[in-house]
């Protein structure tokens, strides 16, 4: 068995959003997937304004199929002074799991999360992922418990947007 990892090229995208829509399935939010894949082409493989892509993907192949991505983006750690990727989406087909391609998808990230002088690799798993949290666990991950998720978004996003008063006068 051999496993590879490659970064997308545009041509992926149809496998990217149906690998985003298993991983949604997998996580029981399929209902929350609402993407357009033109826009999440742009967003990924375009320049979007010259700012460059604003997140990556890496495809796991087993045996030159592709079975797994991971997208992930760059953030930045005030207490550290130094970025770091965060892992926005990690999944392996059920079929490939086991094989050892979650491990290196992950090892792929924390790599280029080395080579490019950042400071950490992070990344959020839901509560009753047991087997996953497990995984993470015996890679050296750590819970952050004391740490808690906040997100405004929709309508709320709307709003908080909508009160951004202030000029560039």
């Amino acid at each position: 068995m051999t496993l590879a990892i490659r970064p997308a090229v545009a041509a992926d995208l149809p496998l990217i959003a149906e690998l985003i829509r298993a991983l949604a399935d997998y996580e029981k939010l399929l209902h929350e997937v609402r993407f357009d894949e033109a826009v999440l082409g742009e967003k990924l493989f375009g320049h979007n304004g010259g700012h460059g892509p604003y997140a990556e993907v890496v495809i796991g192949e087993v045996d030159g199929v592709a079975q797994g991505f991971a997208l992930f983006f760059h953030n930045f750690s005030t207490f550290e002074g130094r970025p770091g990727i965060y892992l926005e989406d990690l999944f392996v087909r059920p079929a490939a799991r086991g094989a050892g391609l979650g491990k290196a998808l992950l090892a792929h990230l924390a790599a280029l999360a080395v080579d490019r002088g950042c400071a950490r690799l992070e990344w959020s798993v839901l509560d009753w992922n047991e087997p996953a949290i497990g995984f993470y666990k015996a890679l050296g991950a750590r819970l952050m418990d004391e740490w808690t998720v906040m997100r405004v978004d929709g309508p709320a996003l709307q709003r908080l947007g909508a009160e951004a008063r202030f000029s560039a006068e």
